[in-house]
């Protein structure tokens, strides 16, 4: 296996032993799949990140662990990657575990393996359940620092929340919704990617609240649990939508909004007002399509920013003063796409 770091430093980012990369990269065999792949992939994350990281300042290894469709994931990691050249005097060297669904077990043995071999910090975002924050709990105690990111465990031994606020965002999209309906009567389609991610919980109770108390006409429809992926979602839209002839809107917190206007489609009635979340590629494109009407968005790159730097406050490395403030929310139409953003998916 051809490459150019030294052994010591593809195991430090592996998490693996010198011996096992030897074994690897000189293709001696007694060596598991998985442990394969992931000495390959550490590979990949050091020529990654010998493009966009600087040469001096103290080394950070920080863990990423992410459950999330690819299309977040992928801004998560477009958007640190973005952010690290900007964070002197540290240089972080991110180990990244995304996957589109891990169960809770899944995520509890990562953060054990993260306590065994050692980190400088991780950055987290999974399900808030208590199998998990005792695990957090874990780390802490093994004076490892874990920030949530987009969705917390507040209950857990975190030292802090990068993210925007959900509950704003919740409250938001009622807001829009109401301007959007004036005093029709009908039903609303709210979906969730799973429920114990405690982001998109709190998005739902802030909008399910905020609609009882000043649009108490509308009806809401659920169809949560898809994980944001589209074959499930879709299942699910169609499922909850087999009682009922028309939908006026939708409110999708967890992603997945391809399918959820596929099975929409089908009925032959598309909503009058779409709100969904994120700038992913899917988003932007259906944006400008006219299918979503408005996007609440936030900067993946200003919460990434402030997850390393909590990260780097507690190496001692960075005033708490200096830490940035995670992103607001931001209702983003057709007419107003960050010029960023379509840039990037322009290429």
């Amino acid at each position: 296996m051809a490459h150019r770091f030294l052994i010591k430093e593809i195991a430090l980012q592996a998490g693996v032993g010198v011996a096992t990369v030897d074994r690897v990269i000189n293709d001696r065999g007694n060596v598991r799949v998985q442990t394969r792949m992931r000495v390959e992939q550490a590979i990949k994350e050091l020529e990654q990140q010998e493009r966009y990281s600087g040469t001096t300042g103290r080394k950070l290894i920080v863990d990423v662990i992410v459950e999330a469709p690819r299309r977040f994931a992928d801004e998560i990691r477009d958007a640190l990657e973005a952010e690290l050249p900007t964070l002197q005097p540290a240089l972080f060297r991110p180990r990244l575990l995304l996957q589109e669904t891990m169960t809770t077990q899944e995520v509890v043995a990562a953060l054990r393996a993260i306590a065994q071999r050692g980190s400088h910090g991780v950055l987290l975002k999974a399900r808030d359940v208590p199998e998990i924050a005792d695990a957090i709990g874990e780390l802490k105690r093994c004076g490892i620092p874990v920030v949530t990111i987009f969705t917390d465990l507040p209950l857990s031994g975190r030292i802090a929340y990068a993210g925007s606020d959900n509950r704003v965002a919740g409250a938001t999209a009622a807001y829009l919704l109401g301007q959007w309906l004036g005093a029709r009567r009908g039903r609303v389609l709210i979906t969730m990617s799973d429920e114990r991610f405690r982001g998109e919980e709190e998005r739902e109770i802030s909008f399910r609240r905020a609609l009882r108390s000043r649009y108490p006409q509308l009806e809401l429809i659920d169809a949560s649990g898809g994980h944001g992926l589209d074959t499930p979602t879709e299942k699910l839209v169609k499922k909850a939508l087999a009682a009922y002839v028309d939908i006026l809107a939708v409110y999708s917190m967890g992603g997945g909004n391809r399918a959820i206007l596929r099975a929409l489609d089908a009925r032959g009635k598309p909503p009058k007002c779409y709100i969904g979340h994120d700038l992913d590629r899917d988003n932007f494109e259906l944006l400008r399509e006219g299918k979503i009407h408005a996007i609440l968005y936030h900067d993946l790159r200003q919460d990434m920013r402030a997850a390393c730097q909590h990260i780097m406050h507690f190496h001692r490395m960075l005033p708490e003063s200096a830490v940035s403030a995670s992103s607001s929310i931001v209702v983003v139409t057709p007419e107003n796409i960050p010029e960023h953003v379509a840039a990037r998916f322009r290429r």
